[in-house]
């Protein structure tokens, strides 16, 4: 019996990989499926990660551009950064990079707003969690109550900046960042992203991940669902480990769907992009960009790019 039901199941999951590798290709330009074999597509997730416990339908380039996604429009085009609670010198090198990477990621104009102060937050929006000890602002609070009513009338996104500890409501411990995928509002929090003081490696870790929430995050307010195709920048966390893990890139198919909505040049986006992680010292961004930009171009990646083929990557 065993040996008839095995080439059957077989069969099934070859038709699955089959189907998804066709959703993952729908309607994808032909420019951005040239840099398919450079990025790691995902298996099944391990344990406690994201897609072990969120099941969720992912999005093709095609199912985005017919979801009418939020875009950016003659009235409203800019990006605005809200700084929200108090930050040392270095913190603030950390806001100001994030926000100059930020024009770079998106082709847009990024504005920093004029400080908040944590007294907006109300009791009732804090608590000390529970077993950590650690004090935490309510994400929900700040992006119904405290970004909605202040949203430019210029701004295409909205997404405060914070060095307290966020949590999103009852059943969870805490969050890196939190957008809303309508209101066009989001907030992400430094608190667990290391001390950049400490040294210049922990600089650049923390510098990493403030750019990869921002970016997550602000890729949720142009509609952007969680990537399911590949590792990616818009890859769903659910620990530490896992956010480490993803890169701050894009996959071809979250990158097709950027560059559509902001009408962003992808060759000009890596060029400013690879200059950027160069100036700052993010080597394996630096390496990656270019070979994107290379391959892009129609070329071969020089033997040395050190960057491994998806195939060889882990």
């Amino acid at each position: 019996m065993w040996k008839h039901l095995l080439p059957i199941a077989c069969c099934m999951a070859l038709a699955s990989w089959a189907g998804a590798a066709d959703r993952e290709l729908a309607g994808l330009p032909s420019q951005f499926k040239k840099l398919l074999p450079l990025h790691e597509k995902l298996g099944k997730p391990k344990p406690g990660e994201w897609l072990d416990q969120h099941r969720e339908p992912g999005q093709s380039f095609r199912e985005y551009v017919d979801s009418g996604p939020i875009r950016p429009t003659r009235q409203r085009s800019v990006i605005y950064v809200q700084p929200l609670g108090e930050f040392n010198a270095t913190q603030r090198k950390i806001i100001n990079l994030t926000a100059e990477h930020m024009q770079i990621y998106f082709g847009l104009k990024v504005k920093i707003a004029t400080d908040l102060s944590l007294e907006v937050i109300p009791e009732k929006a804090r608590r000390v969690h529970p077993s950590w000890g650690d004090k935490q602002v309510l994400s929900t609070y700040v992006l119904d109550d405290v970004l909605r009513p202040r949203l430019p009338k210029d701004a295409v996104a909205y997404i405060a900046f914070t060095t307290s500890d966020l949590w999103p409501g009852e059943g969870w411990n805490f969050v890196f960042g939190q957008a809303s995928l309508q209101q066009r509002v989001g907030v992400w929090s430094i608190y667990r992203n290391g001390d950049p003081d400490a040294s210049e490696d922990a600089f650049k870790l923390c510098l990493r991940r403030t750019i990869k929430t921002a970016t997550h995050e602000t890729g949720h307010m142009f509609s952007m669902y969680h990537c399911t195709f590949h590792r990616c920048n818009m890859c769903g966390s659910n620990h530490r480990a896992e956010s480490d893990s993803h890169p701050m890139w894009l996959c071809p198919v979250c990158l097709a769907k950027l560059c559509w909505a902001t009408r962003t040049d992808p060759e000009k986006r890596y060029e400013k992009l690879a200059a950027f992680s160069k100036e700052h010292g993010l080597e394996e961004e630096r390496k990656f960009y270019e070979e994107s930009l290379t391959v892009m171009r129609g070329k071969q990646p020089a033997a040395d790019s050190g960057q491994p083929a998806a195939s060889e990557k882990r």
